[in-house]
């Protein structure tokens, strides 16, 4: 298996540290070596919040700037914030309204660096499915739908039933699901 980078993005509060752990402990479970680091800025009063995850024979927990494969931002102006990570030809994933497309100022970035980009409204899916809290797992489902590298949907599903809270475990599986069908269907149109 050849190595594989992320960068997770947000803001204090949004979940960015839960679903690290949720692809961190899915790798493991699937037998890959991983390290992880996080940077808190000022996360308990809402600030950036940044995590790496590195899969495979990796000698360092950072993710170093153009290498990440996956952009997973809770936040868009974060995604913005943090998009130096992503390497030529990576993929962001990024938390935003319906209807919101790239900046202006950032397209000629993407499409010189060969970047995928898909927005995906993971806030107000989680708040349409009673689970406000959960952006998070809207945007690790979404991205599932799309991903083929170390771990994949059926397996981060299989994670989500391991460490969620028994009273949690039924919506955080609703709302990955749905969000992964949501990623399929946006995946079959484009």
């Amino acid at each position: 298996m050849k190595n594989t980078n992320f960068v997770l993005s947000g803001l204090g509060g949004q979940g960015i540290l839960f679903m690290t752990k949720l692809l961190a402990q899915t790798a493991v479970n699937m037998g890959h070596k991983i390290m992880v680091a996080e940077t808190h800025g000022m996360a308990q009063r809402g600030g950036s919040v940044v995590s790496h995850l590195r899969i495979g024979d990796v000698a360092g927990s950072l993710v170093r700037a153009g290498s990440a494969h996956t952009l997973l931002a809770l936040d868009a102006n974060e995604a913005y914030r943090t998009i130096a990570f992503v390497a030529k030809g990576g993929t962001l994933y990024v938390n935003a309204p319906e209807n919101v497309s790239l900046r202006e100022e950032v397209k000629p970035y993407i499409e010189n660096m060969e970047m995928g980009c898909r927005f995906f409204p993971a806030s107000e899916t989680a708040l349409r499915l009673g689970a406000p809290r959960s952006a998070n797992l809207a945007l690790l489902g979404f991205f599932s739908a799309f991903q083929n590298g170390p771990v994949g949907h059926d397996d981060i599903r299989g994670t989500i039933e391991q460490v969620s809270p028994d009273r949690f475990r039924e919506i955080n599986l609703k709302v990955f699901d749905a969000s992964f069908e949501r990623g399929l269907a946006e995946k079959e149109t484009s």
